[in-house]
């Protein structure tokens, strides 16, 4: 029997907080790579540059400084005040000059980091509100955004991998990915199996089984949309694209 897989969600609060801030410092080293003459190269997610990207990055933190101030004070605070609003934002964060996105990153994140440093205990377990409109404990917000600067840590195309990510992160990541296309009847048929472990997850059932094989780093990359490099199928077969998951 492989060993159960770990979830972030069940580690001490300490623990994820460690993980998010490590996932950070890594995002904001990879940051530090890019010239501000390169803020308009492309990064691994298509059609959005680097300055698109470290906007994005940024007013989520924002964005979560809301939620933990929603959790703290009882006072009904979105992540956005809608959809619109959340584009129109980053859309005018990627027009900013590379310094002053550096200035909005560090200030983001250092507010963030603030928010949670100071948040009473019961403030842990305040229910929020995502932008998706699910209800979560404010707790939930580490692993939002444990998720956000690990990722687009990679995105930055500069030597960041997932072989970077804690075990545990990508534990959580993958099956996470396999729920949401579950959840959309996407995926029937595809089976995620670690080669390291073992560990089969079968995302729905479909007269056509596909066996998507890797190491976990290898099926994280894949289901999350950055590229089959890591992973195989049955040979002489092509790996197919994943289903949208965000």
């Amino acid at each position: 029997m492989p060993a159960a897989a770990q979830s972030f969600h069940d580690l001490p609060l300490e623990e994820r907080l460690s993980i998010t801030r490590r996932g950070t410092a890594l995002y904001s080293g990879q940051l530090s790579l890019i010239d501000n003459d390169d803020f308009g190269e492309p990064t691994l997610l298509p059609g959005w540059d680097i300055s698109t990207l470290v906007a994005h990055v940024a007013y989520n933190a924002h964005a979560l400084v809301n939620l933990m101030d929603w959790a703290t004070t009882g006072v009904e605070t979105p992540m956005y005040p809608s959809p619109d609003a959340r584009n129109e934002q980053i859309a005018y964060g990627a027009t900013l000059i590379p310094d002053a996105l550096r200035n909005l990153h560090e200030h983001t994140l250092v507010r963030l980091d603030v928010a949670w440093r100071d948040a009473p205990e019961e403030a842990w377990n305040a229910e929020v509100k995502t932008a998706q409109g699910r209800t979560v404990p404010a707790s939930e917000t580490l692993w939002m955004r444990t998720r956000e600067v690990w990722l687009h840590a990679v995105d930055l195309n500069q030597t960041a991998n997932f072989s970077d990510m804690p075990e545990v992160v990508l534990e959580t990541l993958v099956p996470e990915i396999a729920n949401k296309w579950r959840g959309q009847g996407a995926g029937e048929g595809l089976v995620l199996v670690n080669t390291d472990s073992g560990e089969r997850i079968e995302v729905s059932p479909g007269e056509k089984t596909v066996e998507i094989q890797g190491g976990l780093a290898g099926l994280a990359r894949w289901a999350s949309g950055r590229g089959d490099h890591g992973v195989t199928v049955a040979e002489g077969d092509e790996v197919p694209a994943p289903p949208r998951w965000l």
